[in-house]
């Protein structure tokens, strides 16, 4: 019988949870996307029929299981047949019985850091994300509508210690010249905040960047996003959708991960935030 629009709608959410913060191959992405597409039919699929659906080898359904932590691809198909408990709110049950809306946005904001966390547990891609972005002069910091405040803060921050960062907040047709323009004063990466709703902008720029042989690092919503390339560094960072508009915390606070990491690829950026600190002494520019 299918499965109403609420049901597939819960059933793809339960996906995407199972399989972010894993770091997949291009051939294993490619059968999560699939699976994605069809959540009705992701549980009952056997591992011949998913990997001629997804254009892969067997084999490599088998291997996809394993890397999300199941002893083989049965094991995966019996983990999403499991009854889920139906409580009416966020994947993972986060938030109590008789929480208010308000609560339940935290709660969901909390889970979503907790994610974050397990994520982080391996700090090597965020590590190197930090030497590339360091690498870069200028660096080119990408972020288009709901995400231009996330790029917007990320670049404030970045240009203490950074010698050039270049903010790419504004769509339209200079959007490309500024890109081109990175490159042509010697950008080798660019960083870019992808949040839904997914500008087409925001992969048009992406595509020029990548056509221009920068190394792309993408903050997105999920391994799924639209605008990820399978070359692109990603770092995935859960948003939540309890609230009339998202709430972006795991997003914002990888973020500033990133600058972090980007800090300790950057010998002087400690020599940097200290002449900071004096001019902005000399000047009175903070209250004390």
């Amino acid at each position: 019988m299918q499965m109403s629009e609420t049901a597939s709608a819960r059933a793809g959410a339960r996906l995407r949870t199972l399989f972010e913060g894993h770091r997949l191959t291009p051939a294993q992405r490619r059968i999560a996307h699939c699976m994605v597409r069809q959540p009705q039919e992701a549980a009952y699929l056997s591992s011949v029929e998913l990997a001629r659906l997804a254009g892969v080898s067997q084999p490599s359904v088998t291997r996809f299981a394993v890397a999300l932590g199941f002893d083989g691809y049965p094991a995966l198909r019996r983990a999403l047949r499991a009854p889920v408990a139906e409580d009416g709110g966020e994947p993972g049950g986060a938030e109590g019985p008789g929480a208010n809306v308000y609560q339940r946005a935290v709660a969901s904001e909390i889970e979503n850091l907790r994610q974050l966390a397990a994520s982080l547990a391996d700090p090597g891609p965020v590590a190197e994300a930090g030497r590339l972005l360091a690498a870069s002069r200028p660096l080119p910091v990408l972020g288009l509508r709901a995400a231009a405040a996330q790029a917007r803060g990320f670049a404030y921050f970045a240009a203490k210690v950074h010698p050039e960062v270049r903010l790419l907040d504004e769509g339209g047709s200079m959007l490309a010249d500024r890109i081109d323009a990175a490159v042509a004063a010697g950008a080798s990466a660019l960083l870019c905040f992808a949040l839904p709703r997914h500008p087409r902008e925001t992969a048009r720029a992406l595509e020029l960047a990548r056509a221009a042989g920068l190394r792309v690092v993408t903050v997105a919503d999920s391994a799924f996003a639209p605008v990820v390339h399978p070359d692109d560094l990603l770092l995935p960072a859960p948003v939540s959708t309890t609230l009339a508009f998202d709430t972006v915390c795991a997003p914002m606070l990888l973020g500033r991960v990133l600058l972090e990491a980007m800090c300790d690829a950057l010998p002087d950026a400690p020599a940097r935030l200290e002449s900071f600190d004096a001019r902005a002494a000399e000047r009175a520019l903070f209250l004390e």
